[in-house]
């Protein structure tokens, strides 16, 4: 009895190709489940994240920066704090190492902007305008690069009409 190689190859074909769509489907599943951890992950770590901004001493700083009445006030106070190390400045200091912390997760990509906007949106633009000139006035400028990139990236997502009056947004 002769071997017919013309269905011995056809055989051989058609089980590599079963294989091969049981491969594509295996990875395609893999993929699925990576994606899942990851987004599991980020939602485990922006519920940590955001449960700190409830936290006691956010809350003390939140309840201190509302005490001030204007951005010039704000500004006034925290020079004064930080020249003479005061405990009040480092109890500012944690609202704006909060904010650059979350910039910080931004930029690395592991928060979603789209997250950040939902959650925080104009109310950390707002803060950013608050602190930018008692940043300035106490360390000079450039001191918070994530949390003002953040704020510019806000701006854009929300489309806010300060970038309009900004000519160099």
């Amino acid at each position: 009895m002769a071997v017919d190689w013309s269905e011995v190859t056809a055989i051989a074909t058609s089980i590599l190709a079963i294989g091969l769509l049981g491969a594509i489907g295996a990875a395609v599943f893999a993929a699925q489940q990576v994606r899942e951890a990851r987004r599991t992950r980020e939602a485990h770590m922006a519920a940590e994240f955001f449960r700190r901004w409830n936290e006691d001493a956010l809350v003390e700083t939140r309840r201190m920066v509302r005490r001030f009445k204007s951005a010039e006030d704000l500004r006034d106070a925290f020079t004064g704090y930080v020249a003479a190390d005061a405990p009040e400045a480092y109890v500012l200091l944690r609202e704006l190492d909060y904010f650059e912390q979350l910039a910080a997760l931004d930029s690395q990509r592991a928060f979603d902007l789209e997250l950040i906007k939902l959650l925080l949106g104009r109310t950390l633009i707002e803060r950013w305008e608050m602190w930018a000139p008692a940043i300035t006035e106490a360390y000079g400028p450039g001191v918070y690069p994530m949390f003002e990139g953040l704020v510019d990236k806000l701006r854009r997502a929300l489309d806010d009409p300060a970038l309009k009056n900004d000519p160099s947004a």
